[in-house]
């Protein structure tokens, strides 16, 4: 691997850590490591910097990268985030069975030299709007609720004067659902997954924008991981001889509310989460236990998609 051209080239590896990063320059042989904070980040860019890298890989953990990868953007420096797995792969096919702190950035900058991943193209401003233009949405959602509860126990007199309402928030609901896919289309990253996500029968736009934004980490996950950041993977409750029933809890509601809905929907149209939902009910499960079960599915599904870039396929459930 170290013809030439690599040699051409600054390969910088991050092992990301809770309260740690841990950073190797290829072929410099330079290592060092940062606090995952603010001064530590801040630190951890303007030295990386130095050496005007190729590519900064840095491998996806949950939202621990976040921090980091938002400021390598900001500083216009290449970076790319990388599928673990991939890297366990590449670690085995190399005989690479030791592990330590410094071994892990190692591994990731080679990673990155040999492999040579897509850069990613996500930029701050693009990511902090989506996130800004969803908030606003879920804004105006509840202030239609709010206005259709009315409208239905107001006299008529009243209800003349909500009905302009109603239409002047569904006006600019659809403004901000055209401003979004608009968003989608100029990021190579978000219109990838957002088609690979929708190609799945049951989930459209809402269900698309909530996973770019608030799961980024999608696809990067195990399966477990992925339903219990939603908050719908159930949780034992046990003491001593008490066995109570098991529950969901935790997660991002935002996500799982927008995938709860969707997958009303959803059974309806996609025969994978209609053939699940209605073998749970003749199995004497409630109806609401048997919607969350399917969302578990759906989750796990949308994430075992967007990991291999693949579209739906009823086969693989």
């Amino acid at each position: 691997m170290n013809n030439k051209n690599n040699q051409n080239e600054i390969n910088v590896g991050v092992d990301t850590g809770k309260s740690q990063l841990d950073i190797y320059i290829r072929p410099l042989d330079i290592y060092f490591t940062v606090t995952n904070d603010e001064i530590g980040i801040k630190k951890a860019i303007k030295e990386i910097k130095k050496y005007k890298p190729t590519r900064i890989t840095i491998e996806a953990t949950g939202r621990l990268e976040q921090d980091f990868i938002m400021a390598c953007a900001k500083a216009n420096l290449p970076f790319v985030v990388a599928n673990p797995a991939h890297i366990k792969k590449f670690a085995g096919a190399i005989g690479q069975h030791a592990k330590t702190d410094k071994l892990d950035a190692q591994l990731i900058a080679y990673y990155g030299e040999a492999i040579k991943p897509k850069l990613s193209m996500l930029k701050p401003a693009t990511m902090q709007l989506m996130s800004d233009l969803l908030s606003r949405r879920r804004q105006l959602i509840g202030i239609q609720t709010m206005e259709k509860n009315r409208l239905k126990i107001m006299p008529k007199t009243i209800s003349s004067m909500i009905n302009p309402i109603l239409t002047a928030i569904k006006n600019q609901l659809d403004k901000l659902d055209q401003k979004l896919l608009k968003l989608m289309e100029s990021c190579e990253d978000y219109k990838t997954k957002n088609m690979i996500i929708q190609s799945m029968p049951g989930v459209g736009n809402v269900v698309a924008f909530n996973l770019l934004s608030d799961m980024p980490e999608l696809g990067y996950l195990t399966n477990k991981q992925a339903s219990s950041l939603i908050g719908v993977a159930p949780f034992n409750k046990e003491s001593g001889i008490y066995r109570g029933t098991r529950q969901i809890r935790g997660g991002r509601p935002k996500i799982r509310t927008a995938m709860y809905m969707a997958m009303m929907s959803a059974i309806q149209c996609n025969s994978v989460f209609k053939g699940t939902y209605e073998r749970l009910l003749a199995a004497g499960k409630t109806k609401k236990t048997a919607l969350i079960a399917c969302v578990r599915k759906m989750i796990v599904i949308l994430n075992s998609m967007v990991r291999d870039g693949v579209m739906w396929d009823p086969k693989m459930s």
